[in-house]
């Protein structure tokens, strides 16, 4: 590592006022993603936050037809959580599916979402669902937070303080995790919400994205025979030593099958 200053953050404004202050200073919480990277020295902070701790990012409860979850919350929390499986099934079922037991127990939903992997699970659910994204400064839709490979409209010194699901008719999320890391080959989130179908897929591109064409297909039924009618563009998608673009784009297909059919079943 290079060498980097440490603050224990024991307040939100606090944090806040420190990121602002510096822009090469980093917020820490899980670190399941900073930590390996400042170990291979390719990041190289002033210093790092320590935001872990914090109250203010604690909290999982469901008001005012959402589920709202605080930042900091371990991804074994919403695993487990009553409150999360009585509400949104489908994204416990999600937590569960992340990383390895140690991942699931150090890494948080708000720093999963800050980050914006493209392979990540959370971004899924937050895009399918429509979920807000509260910060210390305001809340952000959705469709406006993913900007692409871990670019989101977060500014210097914004902090992800709790994340807001609203609470779908039903939802379903499914995977192909690649056999070492558990990160999404393709993963499909769908989800039939007061607003209509919607379909999110990770994984497979540069960014987490809405599938329109499964959504209008979707609208007119329910069934996996809608998704097996379609392509996905193949154009613009992830291509590795682990698959082609082409195989990525049936990944998503199976997957968002099987998603539709344990949501219709």
């Amino acid at each position: 590592m290079f060498a980097f200053q440490y603050h224990k953050a024991k307040t939100l404004k606090e944090a806040g006022e420190l990121l602002a202050r510096d822009d090469e200073a980093k917020p820490l919480s899980g670190g399941m993603t900073l930590i390996p990277t400042l170990k291979a020295r390719l990041a190289n902070p002033t210093q790092l936050v320590d935001i872990g701790g914090l109250p203010e990012l604690s909290g999982i409860e469901v008001k005012d037809g959402a589920l709202v979850i605080g930042a900091a919350s371990k991804h074994q929390q919403v695993a487990t959580s009553k409150v999360v499986r009585d509400a949104i099934p489908a994204l416990a079922a999600l937590a569960s599916s992340i990383g390895d037991p140690q991942v699931r127990n150090r890494g948080t939903l708000g720093g999963s979402v800050a980050n914006n992997d493209p392979a990540a699970d959370y971004p899924s659910a937050v895009l399918g669902l429509n979920a807000k994204i509260i910060t210390n400064k305001r809340e952000i839709a959705a469709d406006d937070f993913f900007q692409g490979m871990f670019a989101t409209a977060l500014e210097p010194g914004e902090l992800i303080v709790r994340i807001a699901f609203p609470l779908p008719k039903k939802a379903a999320y499914a995977k192909f995790p690649h056999p070492a890391s558990g990160y999404a080959m393709a993963g499909v989130f769908v989800a039939q919400t007061a607003d209509g179908i919607r379909v999110a897929v990770t994984g497979a591109g540069p960014g987490v994205f809405r599938w329109s064409d499964a959504e209008n297909a979707l609208a007119k039924g329910m069934n996996t025979a809608a998704i097996e009618k379609l392509t996905l563009a193949a154009d613009d998608l992830n291509e590795d030593i682990h698959g082609t673009r082409e195989y990525r784009a049936q990944l998503a297909k199976v997957m968002a099958t099987r998603a539709v059919a344990a949501l219709a079943g």
